[in-house]
């Protein structure tokens, strides 16, 4: 009887395991929505993998550490993939990878020193492309390793991905990792959590959602980037190694990670790990470890896989970058649209290199379902990498007597009644001086009308002496007006009084930014622009103008058009002509003079680097995130960092800004 329920016992263990890691693929790989971390999925499935060696007579036929990845979504084509794609395994620490090590020299019967090649683990979603005769046919998720969905018309605008191969094999499937930057996955989540939608949890997500979205729009309007790093076969390849494999793929034309190095022995792959884990936080995207690969492609051959892992790579994982703190209160924040925020007032702790204090709360849904409470202990970490956010409440910790908080239904600065707006509360009394302060303070932002010296400080001494109400009295200012408030003189006040004036001569484009119109960033400015080259026009575009547009899709001009046709955008406008700004669009200047050559901007530049990259790719050039031997400029403006580094250890022309406009003029007169 007690060997029955021994049995039973470990039967019960395998099922709940295994149960539990097939609902958290389900929620990862087909609803995007993870309910688990990356540590807590790896940890379920190291018990179950270490409960299945324990008792291989119960191993089920369909455990999960015999699977890769998920159902696939019913929505897109499915597609097989000729070779499998498989998953990792993963490492933790030391021993794990001593572990590996020896594993290989026992299947290879060798005690050689073994030479590895090192990549960064981007956090992102797995495609493969297929190509015929060097033409790119197919590109598909991974799916469930033997077929994936059919994203071909999703992923096109990616840059570093060609549609043609020269010198290729017959066919060819090409592996990489689709990505979001940290700061375009910052932009999507502000532009959700503005519209009362559902943030994501992550880049890999925010991702996943972009390249599996059923609109060949939404990854249109999204800055998605894709590394390439492998082959589904690469036998009819005339190279040796991963490293060989890696540079083949950029001279045909794929955006290969720049940040890779063939490394021998344990001891300098824990160097080499300890020198990234330092260097993580300042990548300009999300990277959970480093994958290290047997470089010679023979012996990866002969070592082969598993069922679901090849035997000669593996994922060493960085520690999780989480920490503990108190919640000490919860301020309120209220928007240029009249959005409350509630933040989180933390006990100072530092996180991947930076203090952090505070931490965004997203909405009232958000503190309740955390159940947040002022006194709480607290586990953060940084969404994306950037934003700072709480992820659990340490509730076994609770002090006794803290009591739930309660969502005040008034505005924090004028008192109004507050409404809730979906999973938003909003204050939609048009006198709120924050949302003035707000308004006008975007508006003069360098990203919009560019007014340099009109600080938030300014602005609020302004309507507090009743000089403005609205933005449009902006220019109705004198310098009278102004030298005799605090912190002006008669300079100051005129130099003022200018930078105002001379933003009437800023392009349509940047007026569209700063009236704050619904998803209208830069890109998305200077095609709304170029439709419409004139403030009147604009003005009296409809559904169907704005629908016909690339990039826009129906539910941004829907919303653009709704914001239009509120009275106090009308008036605004109206008002706005009547002092004087009357913007037209930049002509739009396109040819091929820069055909072939590739720009990376990187510091901190005068400019929006969208408006750069736009003025660029206009001309012909290919505008890419990373350094290469294949760059051919590096933009810099100030604190450039490790690209500018690498640029001149690689003897890349280098540019300022005014280098740039330089050239950009010199070619102008030459085309």
């Amino acid at each position: 009887m007690s060997d029955y329920l021994n049995e039973q016992a470990i039967r019960d263990k395998l099922n709940d395991l295994s149960e539990r890691i097939r609902e958290a693929n389900y929620k990862y790989h087909v609803e995007d929505k993870p309910e688990i971390s990356d540590q807590e999925y790896d940890a379920l499935l190291a018990s179950l993998k270490e409960l299945e060696a324990k008792y291989p007579d119960f191993i089920q036929e369909d455990s999960p550490t015999k699977q890769v990845g998920g159902a696939l979504k019913a929505s897109f084509k499915t597609i097989s993939h000729p070779h499998r794609m498989m998953s990792l395994d993963n490492a933790f620490n030391h021993e794990d990878i001593e572990q590996f090590e020896a594993s290989i020299h026992r299947a290879l019967a060798s005690e050689g020193q073994l030479e590895y090649i090192a990549e960064l683990k981007i956090d992102g979603l797995s495609i493969n492309l297929f190509y015929e005769k060097g033409i790119l046919l197919w590109a598909a998720t991974r799916g469930n390793g033997a077929q994936g969905e059919d994203i071909t018309i999703n992923i096109l605008g990616i840059p570093g991905l060609p549609r043609r191969l020269k010198d290729a094999p017959d066919t060819l499937e090409v592996r990489g990792e689709v990505y979001l930057a940290k700061e375009e996955f910052a932009r999507i989540n502000a532009e959700r959590e503005e519209l009362g939608e559902a943030i994501f949890k992550n880049p890999r997500n925010a991702a996943a959602g972009t390249v599996r979205n059923i609109d060949p729009k939404v990854p249109a309007s999204r800055n998605l980037q894709a590394f390439f790093y492998g082959l589904g076969s690469s036998r009819e390849l005339a190279v040796k190694t991963q490293a060989e494999l890696l540079n083949w793929l950029e001279i045909q034309g794929f955006k290969v990670n720049p940040d890779r190095k063939v490394v021998s022995g344990v001891a300098e792959i824990e160097r080499l790990m300890e020198d990234w884990r330092l260097k993580r936080p300042n990548l300009a995207y999300e990277v959970d470890g480093v994958v290290l690969k047997i470089n010679n492609l023979q012996l990866q051959e002969e070592l082969g896989s598993t069922s679901r892992a090849p035997r000669w790579a593996i994922a060493y994982k960085f520690p999780a970058e989480e920490v503990i703190t108190v919640l000490q209160g919860i301020s309120l924040q209220v928007g240029r649209t009249g959005k409350v925020t509630p933040v989180a007032e933390l006990e100072p702790r530092i996180l991947e290199g930076t203090e952090v204090s505070r931490a965004t709360l997203h909405n009232p849904g958000f503190i309740t379902e955390l159940d947040l409470r002022v006194g709480d202990r607290v586990l953060i970490h940084k969404s994306g990498g950037i934003i700072p956010e709480i992820i659990r409440v340490i509730t076994e910790e609770r002090p006794e007597g803290l009591v739930p908080y309660h969502f005040p239904m008034t505005c924090p600065k004028c008192e109004a009644t507050l409404l809730e707006d979906g999973a938003n509360v909003r204050c939609v009394n048009p006198a709120c001086p924050a949302q003035q302060i707000q308004k006008l303070s975007y508006f003069a932002s360098r990203t919009a009308m560019d007014i340099e010296g009109l600080a938030i400080k300014t602005l609020e001494l302004l309507l507090a002496k009743g000089l403005i109400k609205g933005i449009a009295d902006l220019y109705d200012l004198k310098t009278d007006d102004l030298k005799d408030l605090e912190g002006f003189g008669e300079v100051s006040a005129t130099k003022l009084i200018a930078n105002i004036q001379k933003s009437k001569e800023q392009p349509l484009n940047r007026l569209l930014v700063a009236l704050g119109l619904p998803h209208v960033g830069s890109r998305t400015a200077v095609v709304l622009a170029r439709a419409f080259p004139s403030l009147a026009a604009f003005k009296n575009a409809d559904l169907e103008d704005l629908i016909a547009l690339n990039d826009i899709g129906e539910t941004t001009a829907e919303a653009i058009l709704k914001a239009l046709q509120q009275s106090d955008m009308q008036n605004l406008l109206n008002a706005l002509e009547a002092k004087g700004l009357n913007p037209k669009a930049e002509r739009a200047v396109t040819s091929d003079v820069l055909k072939g050559k590739t720009f990376v901007l990187t510091g901190a530049l005068n400019e929006p680097r969208t408006v750069i990259q736009t003025r660029l790719e206009a001309l012909g050039a290919r505008v890419a995130s990373s350094v290469s031997k294949k760059t051919d400029y590096v933009v810099a403006g100030e604190n450039a960092g490790s690209k500018l580094t690498k640029a001149e250890g690689l003897g890349i022309k280098i540019l300022n800004e005014q280098g740039l406009s330089d050239l950009l003029e010199a070619l102008a007169s030459v085309d």
